[in-house]
């Protein structure tokens, strides 16, 4: 939450609430832009926000809090649709295509010509907007100066929403039909005119079956190569300000930038949710736009203000907490690294014994443990990334314990903190042919309870890399590499740290075809800890949050949040149910009501590993006087040991009657996973 809000700015701004980009091949793209008055004979450097969640509504309040913002130090912000989206022309058929990229690159281009532009431009975004921005810039455009980016991905295999460690994220399939939702959605006839329906009908009747697309790649092709700045970090050229929170799904990014990029850069990783520094959540939210126009005037304008000073990494050292689903703060203190990796942090081995995790340099003996993990353990996983705070973060990791192998070290006579990426070298074998392991390590209270402070998922079958997975020998023993998420943890005395390890993660990961036995050999196993000393270190906190008024908008019917785990005991059906219904909401500037309602389903009978079913849900409805619209998609991904089966069904309604509906039937194989 905003807690100051500023009405006084540096600069008088002007908003042009809808103009239009015309690109190479006819296509039109919309956008919203504020700029100082008078930029059109003082001109200004211009700022490119480029996402496809429609300007028009949907992110409206939140996009009214930084870019007048912004724009009242002195910069033209500009807003876009992405094609497909709003009301910009087209469709959107799938992420970062070739043709976004493009458009993109033709947008700054037309952004650096204006009369009110320097020519000189930066982008920035969060989500999809900082994976633009990083993969623009990869790009090189003449006019982009530097970006500014908050939760985003390198590698658009290895650590997005679709795999992780050639695991198969539940967020796929979730993501998926959030996309399913937002493509089909219509432009504003009070914007476009009678078009509206023309191009609301070429929305709905050549969207794409996002699901599909993103499962025919389980492996690491060119479809994911593609926009990974990963494979070639020389690419980029600009100076990069990056940011995420470690109840984020993309913290671990900023670090891999900080280590990789041979640009200035800073990195900035607080206790947040998928959620900009300055509205953050879980709290404490920051004064994240002050750093943002600091940045832009040292890089776009010249300013000698110190913003390459101080450390390269700011992150908030998050202090022990009991478990729940959601947090209003995060108890903690910002601490600060000159350099990344950081040569004070220490990496201790804590060989793997006996159900404990063994000090560094003790001799343990080779034994070997199993572990069959029944299908519940995952249930209180909370999700991949914690979109939209509580309550999808996890819960008390004891049940989820209880079905795993369990290593824990003496309790801790001194206070250990960890920052970084802790690593898990394993001994395994496995009795199927495909198999994978979690690993989770928690904090354990004097009362036992659990608290889950990172994780890591590795299908074995990508043992050795993500582009040619093999299948495992049946008994045979492998040496493999796990690296959990990184993380700022302190740990106190009188607390111990666990590792558990299972053989599945459902639903958070789609689980193998089988259940399976794995095997693990104490002797030759071992967690390394990325421990950071105590050291004596200046102030590293930011200001208090600003921003401009958020526009007015009013809850017109209530909003509906549950996260549900039921267990029949009598046919043994299990499932996780979630609801996340914003009621209607009414847009008092542009007099309409929106209402959405989202639901997910995650299901599974006893232990057969292939009744897992994952459902998503989208309704949403426009409103506006005698003008009415839904759109209603649904997906519903089940599988077979060889193959994942999709069903899908999407129907468009105006004023009540459905005027196109569509249905799909897929099947796609299962690759080793």
């Amino acid at each position: 939450m905003i807690t100051r809000a500023l009405a006084s700015l540096p600069y008088e701004i002007i908003e042009d609430e809808d103009v239009r980009i015309p690109l190479s091949d006819g296509v039109r793209l919309a956008a919203r832009i504020w700029r100082p008055a008078g930029s059109e004979s003082l001109p200004v450097p211009g700022i490119l926000e480029y996402i496809p969640y429609r300007k028009r509504d949907l992110t409206s309040v939140r996009d009214s809090i930084h870019h007048p913002y912004l724009a009242g130090h002195g910069y033209a912000c500009v807003r876009v649709d992405i094609r497909g989206t709003g009301e910009s022309e087209g469709v959107l058929a799938d992420e970062y295509l070739e043709r976004e990229q493009q458009d993109a690159e033709e947008v700054l281009e037309w952004l650096a010509r204006q009369p009110w532009c320097t020519g000189r431009t930066g982008m920035m975004g969060i989500s999809w907007g900082g994976f633009a921005a990083l993969q623009v810039a990869a790009r090189r455009p003449p006019s982009l100066g530097a970006i500014v980016i908050s939760s985003f991905t390198d590698d658009r295999f290895a650590d997005d929403m679709h795999y992780m460690g050639g695991c198969l994220l539940s967020d796929n399939i979730a993501e998926s039909g959030t996309m399913f939702g937002e493509a089909t959605l219509p432009p504003d006839p009070a914007l476009v005119g009678p078009r509206w329906r023309e191009m609301w009908l070429e929305r709905l009747e050549n969207c794409s079956l996002w699901a599909e697309q993103w499962l025919w790649h389980q492996r690491r092709d060119s479809y994911w190569r593609h926009a990974s700045v990963s494979e070639d970090y020389s690419s980029v050229q600009c100076p990069v300000l990056a940011s995420s929170g470690w109840a984020d799904g993309y913290s671990n990014a900023v670090t891999r930038l900080l280590a990789n990029l041979d640009v200035p850069r800073r990195g900035l990783i607080g206790p947040w949710s998928h959620k900009y520094p300055h509205l953050g959540e879980p709290g404490p939210a920051i004064g994240y736009l002050q750093e943002v126009v600091r940045w832009w005037d040292h890089w776009l304008k010249d300013a000698d203000n110190g913003a390459m000073d101080g450390p390269v990494l700011r992150t908030w050292m998050q202090e022990s907490v009991p478990p729940s689903t959601s947090y209003e703060d995060r108890p903690g203190r910002w601490i600060g690294e000159p350099d990344w990796p950081s040569p004070r942090v220490e990496p201790l081995v804590h060989p793997l014994a006996r159900y404990r995790l063994a000090d560094p340099g003790e001799e343990v003996p080779d034994e070997r443990l199993t572990v069959s993990s029944p299908l519940s353990v995952g249930q209180f996983a909370g999700k991949w990334a914690s979109y939209s705070a509580p309550p999808d973060l996890p819960y008390d990791q004891r049940e989820e314990d209880g079905g795993s192998l369990v290593f824990d070290t003496d309790v801790l006579t001194e206070r250990c903190e960890i920052l970084g990426a802790p690593t898990l070298r394993l001994a395994v074998s496995a009795d199927r042919p495909i198999a994978m392991v979690a690993a989770r390590l928690s904090d354990v209270a004097p009362d036992g309870r659990a608290t889950r402070v990172t994780y890591g998922l590795l299908n074995l079958t990508h043992r050795e890399g993500h582009r040619e997975p093999q299948p495992l020998v049946p008994g045979e023993e492998y040496s493999v590499e796990l690296e959990l998420n990184g993380v700022a943890q302190a740990f106190p005395a009188g607390h111990r740290i666990r590792l558990s390890l299972s053989s599945s993660y459902w639903p958070l990961a789609w689980p193998p075809p089988e259940p399976v036995t794995l095997t693990v050999h104490t002797g030759r196993s071992g967690l390394t800890l990325p421990v950071r000393p105590a050291v004596e270190e200046q102030d590293h906190g930011f200001a208090e949050p600003e921003g401009t008024p958020p526009l007015s908008t009013r809850q017109v019917s209530a909003p509906e949040q549950r996260w549900t785990v039921s267990r029949d005991l009598i046919g043994y059906h299990s499932a996780l149910d979630v609801v996340k219904n914003s009621g209607t909401i009414h847009y008092d500037d542009i007099d309409l009501d929106i209402s959405r309602d989202v639901r997910e389903r995650y299901a599974w009978v006893a232990d057969d590993f292939c009744s897992a079913t994952a459902e998503t849900a989208w309704t949403v409805m426009f409103r506006r006087g005698d003008w009415s619209t839904r759109s209603e998609t649904r997906t519903r991904v089940s599988c077979t040991p060889a193959e994942f089966v999709i069903d899908a069904t999407l129907d468009g309604y105006e004023d009540g009657r459905r005027i196109v509906s569509r249905n799909w039937h897929r099947t796609v194989p299962r690759d080793l996973l």
